[in-house]
């Protein structure tokens, strides 16, 4: 595996690839991997003949008050992992990379309010913003063909496919399945935050997911009754919601009576971290 820190000489080098037709496969990643980020590189591997993944811990879309200086940074363990995986480049990009002039003074991408201000959205004002201005500097800079985004930050896929469509990036956005624990719980860097006892217990987020997800099958179309009740379940299971909600698959707005392709998602604070999942629920 080959590492990357220059902008220059990845684009160079890329771009040389693409120029003898090979196929590239971008996975962006913060780092910390485990067997979701590995699962995105695997899904790389079978989309094109050139797999390149990120590391960076983009300042621009941690909130005031959010984990950014505390985010974890493994960066040997995971380049010895993406080596196993047979990663065929690292890009490693520093702030200085990425925001030349300082990140406040960096022209930022911005996709419309209609798709960023709810769910995650609502909660983390600029979020959004922060990551479609990075994935795009990053896509200016790898120009891949394909790139892989999973499934768990849903909001986030959709929020990108908007991007590359309405700046006409030629780039194909892939979506990857979301990897869990034994116990159900979606993989995620920051649950190294729970404790064991929390872990068990955040394992009732997906149990209550899915118990909605099989009445809205059944035929219960009271969404805003079943909200409710998911609510009070997690609240008296120690959780703080921050969302649950019954979307439309194609716009994220709230779901009714007749729709058929629908997502459930969910965030919520278990101790320290705050815990995201969805499911997608398709009726005929």
């Amino acid at each position: 595996m080959q590492i990357l820190n220059n902008k220059t000489d990845a684009q160079q080098q890329l771009r040389a690839l693409k120029q003898q037709g090979k196929r590239i496969a971008f996975v962006p990643t913060m780092g910390n991997l485990h067997e979701g980020h590995l699962t995105l590189v695997h899904q790389a591997k079978q989309q094109a003949d050139i797999v390149v993944v990120s590391i960076y811990v983009n300042p621009l879309q941690f909130g005031p008050n959010e984990d950014y200086s505390a985010y974890p940074r493994t960066l040997e363990k995971d380049s010895q992992q993406l080596t196993n995986e047979g990663v065929d480049f690292l890009f490693l990009p520093t702030n200085e990379t990425i925001y030349p002039r300082g990140k406040e003074h960096h022209t930022t991408v911005k996709v419309i309010d209609s798709l960023t201000n709810k769910l995650c959205g609502a909660s983390r004002p600029g979020h959004f913003t922060g990551v479609t201005t990075v994935v795009n500097i990053l896509f200016n800079i790898i120009q891949p063909n394909v790139a892989i985004f999973g499934k768990k930050d849903f909001q986030q896929l959709m929020v990108i496919r908007r991007m590359t469509e309405d700046l006409s990036l030629p780039i194909e956005i892939v979506g990857g399945d979301i990897m869990r624990e034994k116990n159900g719980l979606a993989m995620s860097s920051r649950n190294g935050y729970l404790s064991s006892t929390e872990k068990d217990k955040a394992a009732h987020l997906r149990a209550i997911i899915i118990a909605t997800q099989k009445q809205i099958e059944a035929g219960d179309t009271n969404f805003s009754g079943l909200i409710r009740h998911a609510k009070q379940q997690l609240e008296n299971d120690g959780f703080k919601v921050d969302y649950f909600s019954i979307v439309r698959t194609d716009d994220l707005e709230p779901a009714i009576k007749n729709d058929k392709q629908l997502l459930i998602a969910a965030a919520a604070w278990l101790g320290k971290p705050r815990l995201i999942d969805n499911q997608e629920v398709f009726l005929k």
